[in-house]
């Protein structure tokens, strides 16, 4: 399971016009889920993002997690990630998780996000999204399980 993460100061995914998750600060995750990823590689990767440190302390160093500043996570799926660019010029999405699989794995990663973060949003699966978001930093970090 593939998480691409970015700090920001805010992030909000539209479809059809209408807001269907917005954060402020806190992170936007795009998810990929390949073949053969299970509920415990998102579970570790979930406990990744929560834990990773991302977020400036006193001292100007990343040493806080989405966690200790209570930002937000908007988690975005994006099976775009899974691709195969190592020939030619168009991208391979044989090693993507199924539609089925990757929609039930992300519903998955969302559910336990819920339960263990107090602030999340999400995108919406299988959807034409547009992604709007204010890279902090920039800070970007691909997380892969």
């Amino acid at each position: 399971m593939i998480g691409l993460l970015q700090r920001v100061t805010r992030a909000e995914v539209t479809v059809n016009g209408e807001t269907v998750g917005a954060i402020e600060r806190g992170l936007l995750v795009l998810i990929g889920v390949q073949r053969g990823d299970t509920e415990a590689r998102a579970e570790r990767l979930l406990a990744r993002l929560l834990s990773y440190r991302v977020f400036p302390d006193a001292a100007d160093r990343m040493n806080r997690s989405v966690q200790d500043i209570n930002g937000g996570l908007l988690l975005v799926p994006q099976f775009t990630l899974a691709a195969d660019t190592q020939r030619g010029t168009r991208a391979s999405f044989t090693s993507a998780a199924a539609p089925a699989e990757g929609q039930r794995l992300f519903d998955y990663l969302v559910n336990q996000a819920v339960a263990a973060h107090p602030l999340v949003a999400t995108g919406q699966f299988a959807a034409d999204m547009q992604v709007a978001l204010v890279n902090d930093g920039p800070v970007t970090f691909w997380l892969e399980t």
